[in-house]
């Protein structure tokens, strides 16, 4: 008998082209590959209807956010509150099956007790208002600044809402500490979920750096900004890619003729760009638990600099080269160009990748949702 699952996603989560969406397709992928029937439910903004999630799911439902204003002017989180929706709640109550939340941000149902007593989980993605509070630290603009200010003390009240959970999957060692220690054995630690089976055909050298994240998200805007300021000055060629053209970053690459912008809108494009880059770069300025590009990156990429927030406490610190300044990044740049990349390098990854086989992941979820 297969095992039936409600998962409700914050975004399509196709193409994979920004670290959230990664860990939920590759958790749907390894699901599926473990027996469930996965019926989603996703919050539609701008990637449209994706034919790769009916491979894994038996139905896919799409969605869309309510309004900025109405959202906004709500108690309740505006991440949570855009994604309310009766015809959501209708489709989840159809059925006894659990239901598997992704993040904070999908959980309005179960905040107003909407789902006639079913079992439901929650898969955290980050502290959420710690990583608010982070991305009001980062920007520069004043209302968004603001708006995040805000937002982090909503999410911290509204976080109560995990004691409705049957239980609470997190993500990382800094998030499994800090749910463990207010939520008790509910809290169960699941690595972060990436792709197991892409492998880039790598040779021992690449041509330039490489940065890529969501640069609608200000956290990935001021890394940008960052490296930048890092390379303007050197014979080095940068590269930022994004599924998303901010118009600051855009504005300062203009300025410099070794720096460029690539938009990634398939998932071949950061595949292709994996395959060229000699060095990514992967500066953060919040230690919010593990960042999906991290774990892309070292399976698809070669050689790594990042800082102690990117990588402290994540049990793959060995496979980068830390760099906490910009002097440092030049550094290590200057190093790494020098190298090779061996395919012993690529061996010692896949050891310690082995501690977040996605097969495990779903295995232990399976076992904790439908161990009755």
């Amino acid at each position: 008998m297969y095992n039936k699952l409600h998962i409700v996603s914050f975004d399509v989560p196709y193409p994979t082209n920004y670290g959230g969406v990664i860990d939920v397709f590759y958790k749907i992928k390894a699901l599926h590959s473990v027996g469930v029937d996965i019926y989603l439910h996703v919050f539609e903004y701008g990637k449209g209807e994706q034919k790769e999630l009916l491979k894994y799911c038996e139905k896919v439902f799409y969605y869309k956010r309510n309004s900025f204003i109405k959202s906004l002017l709500s108690k309740t989180p505006f991440i949570v509150k855009s994604r309310g929706n009766d015809l959501l709640v209708a489709n989840l109550t159809k059925d006894s099956y659990p239901i598997l939340f992704e993040g904070l941000h999908t959980t309005l149902p179960a905040i107003e007790d909407k789902l006639n007593g079913k079992k439901i989980y929650l898969r955290a993605h980050n502290i959420e208002h710690r990583f608010y509070k982070g991305l009001e630290k980062s920007e520069s603009n004043t209302f968004k600044r603001s708006f995040f200010k805000k937002e982090s003390k909503k999410l911290k009240n509204y976080e109560k809402i995990m004691n409705k959970m049957q239980n609470v999957f997190s993500i990382s060692p800094i998030e499994q500490e800090y749910f463990k220690n207010k939520y008790g054995n509910k809290s169960i630690y699941i690595p972060a979920f990436h792709d197991l089976e892409k492998h880039t055909n790598l040779s021992s050298k690449g041509s330039f750096i490489l940065y890529h994240g969501h640069l609608l998200v200000s956290e990935n805007v001021k890394a940008a900004l960052y490296l930048i300021d890092v390379y303007k000055q050197t014979d080095y060629q940068l590269v930022i890619a994004s599924n998303y053209k901010n118009s600051e970053v855009l504005k300062e690459i203009q300025k410099h003729e070794n720096i460029f912008f690539n938009p990634l809108n398939e998932d071949k494009d950061l595949y292709n760009l994996f395959q060229e880059a000699h060095i990514n770069v992967l500066p953060t300025f919040q230690n919010t638990g593990i960042k999906l590009k991290l774990l892309n990156t070292l399976r698809q990429g070669r050689f790594v600099i990042a800082n102690d927030y990117m990588v402290d406490k994540t049990g793959l610190e060995s496979l980068c080269e830390k760099a906490n300044t910009k002097a440092e990044y030049l550094i290590k740049t200057v190093e790494l160009f020098q190298k090779d990349f061996k395919p012993s390098y690529r061996e010692d990854r896949e050891k310690l990748l082995q501690n977040f086989d996605p097969i495990h992941g779903a295995e232990k979820i399976v076992n904790t949702i439908f161990k009755e």
